[in-house]
């Protein structure tokens, strides 16, 4: 009979990211949080160094990568928070002891990726254009429609890297996803200004690097799972049975999460068209520079929350409750101390910053903006971990909805509605709209930790009543 639920596994043996995962959860989420942190610092080196490379073509190429991002964003929130829900079932079973469990959710999610892929490229290459026009590019829409359809090329490696990713942190394997995104962000910086300017495809060979770099990886990926087969999850034949449950559990973390991100490129889509009528492409191109840097800048937080969904779904699993607490309270107060170093040292070289992205003459009236943006955004920093390792908690445990409306709250209320007032209303510009961003986050970030904390209650209030995973 296939396991589904939380009944222990006849297979027995351990391997050291299980033992880490399934015991002091401080130490857990430390020893996992570096190696994520150190993955997607290079990750994100490699975000700005492909906007570096791209800025050298002028302003217009920088706009059009920004008017494609938000489309990216939702294939990357596809497969990120499908991934999420994949790592809340792998690591709720393994923490409850079912380890085939534990092997054949993983082999449903694999598979799922590859249908995933098979529905979604074509469409997306095709739409490209369409989109790029419908966001309002204009005369960036050439350049926006090259650069999405050699980036769609690749969807089948977007989605199987990142739900392989999720799978190893779901056994605490924090390290071997470390080596495989961080090789993948080297290949793309060796890879760009050969094919950007080395063999002359401009925007096109930006694109293209991302792809072929994907696409090494999860040549690695394949021969870690199915060549060495020395990983605690196993994704042999032998494993899978077709099971809707397992299906479900993934979708009821999953699906949410990829919600999540859909209205991160829904707020980006909104803020663009408000810059769009307030100043122009141009302020969508400080907005596009100035976020890679504030996505950069945010890399601890979301380390350390993908360890929290890995950590705080082995606890849930366990039914350790106060272990869950512990998470919480320890990744909150770990990412807001690193948030004010974060605010600290962006202040103070913001300039230097901007210059980095407007070296070039085509560029260069962008600089004054970019650092405005940049300064505005350090007020931003210190909010981000209460909201985002709140929505952790909730994703580990299996609520994904309830992280959910955290974000709806979030981004559709709280930063578009002060956005608009702050730059429309009340007249304040560009800078509205940078304000209202910060706004919103504060008070999205108040509400997650609030609620987290009233969840986590309860269920060490019930702790000896029914559990469901």
């Amino acid at each position: 009979m296939q396991n589904t639920g939380q009944e222990p596994s006849e297979r027995t043996g351990t391997t050291e990211g299980v033992a880490l995962l399934t015991g002091d959860p401080k130490r857990a989420i430390l020893k996992l949080s570096v190696p994520m942190i150190a993955a997607m610092l290079l990750m994100s080196t490699y975000n700005l160094v492909d906007a570096i490379w791209v800025a050298g073509l002028g302003s217009d190429a920088l706009a059009a990568v920004g008017f494609m991002t938000p489309v990216f964003m939702i294939l990357m929130g596809l497969s990120v928070g499908l991934g999420a829900g994949v790592t809340s079932a792998i690591a709720r079973r393994i923490g409850a002891g079912n380890r085939e469990g534990a092997d054949n959710t993983a082999v449903h999610a694999i598979l799922l990726s590859l249908v995933l892929s098979a529905a979604l490229t074509l469409p997306l290459i095709l739409l490209a254009g369409p989109v790029a026009v419908l966001l309002g590019a204009g005369d960036t829409a050439g350049l926006a429609t090259v650069y999405g359809q050699t980036l769609f090329t690749g969807t089948v490696f977007v989605l199987f890297t990142n739900i392989a990713y999720a799978i190893l942190r779901a056994e605490g394997d924090m390290t071997r996803t470390m080596y495989a995104m961080g090789a993948s962000s080297i290949i793309n910086i060796v890879l760009d200004p050969i094919l950007i300017y080395g063999a002359g495809m401009g925007i096109a060979g930006a694109a293209l690097a991302t792809v072929i770099s994907i696409a090494l990886v999860s040549v690695v990926i394949l021969f870690w799972f199915f060549v060495r087969k020395d990983t605690y999850v196993s994704l042999s034949r032998r494993v899978f049975s077709p099971d809707l449950s397992t299906i479900i559990d993934i979708l009821k973390v999953g699906l949410p999460a990829s919600l999540e991100f859909f209205l991160m490129s829904a707020l980006a889509i909104i803020i663009n068209a408000l810059l769009v009528g307030i100043s122009g492409t141009d302020a969508v191109a400080v907005y596009t520079t100035g976020w890679r840097v504030v996505m950069f800048a945010i890399i601890p937080f979301v380390g350390i929350s993908t360890a929290v969904v890995s950590v705080g779904g082995a606890a849930y699993g366990a039914r350790k409750y106060e272990h869950l607490k512990t998470v919480h309270t320890f990744s909150v107060g770990l990412g807001v101390v690193i948030a004010i170093a974060m605010s600290a040292i962006t202040w103070l070289i913001a300039p230097q910053i901007a210059l980095i992205f407007t070296y070039s003459p085509e560029s260069a009236h962008l600089a004054p903006g970019i650092v405005v943006f940049l300064q505005i955004m350090c007020f931003f920093y210190p909010f981000v971990p209460p909201g985002i390792m709140s929505g952790s908690i909730f994703q580990g445990t299996g609520k994904g909805t309830t992280s959910l409306a955290i974000s709806v709250l979030r981004n559709l209320l709280f930063i578009t509605l002060f956005t608009w007032a702050l730059a429309i209303p009340m007249g304040m510009g560009e800078a509205g709209v940078w304000w209202g961003i910060v706004a919103g986050d504060i008070l999205g970030g108040i509400v997650g930790y609030l609620w987290a904390r009233l969840y986590i209650a309860r269920l060490i209030a019930t702790a000896n009543g029914p559990h469901t995973a």
